[in-house]
């Protein structure tokens, strides 16, 4: 059975260009490492030909999982979504409510998510314990560390 990845326009590009990246560069750079470390000898005690065929096994792996997030990709259509609560693909002001701190995330599919930038994959925790909440409303959210005590402040969208 196949899972239905959801993502965003920019977010399928990404992957489309990595997959290619991964095909038409590093895939030809592996078959050559193979290559020379074939034209050096003996194959059962060669170290360079036992790590670049580990490297292109990899590889492969790599390949065939972006192959299959692009197959079995959906776009998300933003115009479909509630505005008035938190969906995928809102920004959401927050407020912890126990220690007064502000935080903004965006809520996103689990291949685009990068905490660095404030993009928290929808089915985390947090993003879980967001979806349908509306300005004031607030969410108990267990996370390992606990609970969290949150007020939603501001939601925007993308």
């Amino acid at each position: 059975m196949t899972k239905v990845v959801y993502m965003t326009e920019p977010g399928l590009r990404k992957l489309r260009e990595e997959l290619d990246r991964l095909v038409n560069v590093e895939r030809p750079q592996i078959s050559k490492q193979i290559g020379e470390a074939r034209d050096k000898g003996d194959l059962s005690e060669n170290a360079e030909y036992d790590a670049a065929k580990e490297a292109q096994g990899m590889l492969e792996m790599r390949i065939s999982k972006l192959q299959e997030m692009i197959t079995n990709s959906r776009i998300i259509d933003e115009s479909k979504l509630d505005r008035n609560s938190v969906q995928i693909l809102s920004t959401v002001k927050l407020k912890n409510t126990k220690t007064g701190a502000f935080m903004t995330y965006t809520l996103v599919a689990e291949n685009e998510a990068n905490v660095r930038e404030g993009k928290i994959a929808i089915n985390t925790p947090i993003g879980k314990g967001l979806i349908g909440k509306k300005i004031g409303e607030h969410a108990v959210i267990i996370v390992p560390s606990g609970e969290l005590f949150l007020e939603v402040i501001e939601i925007t969208h993308i």
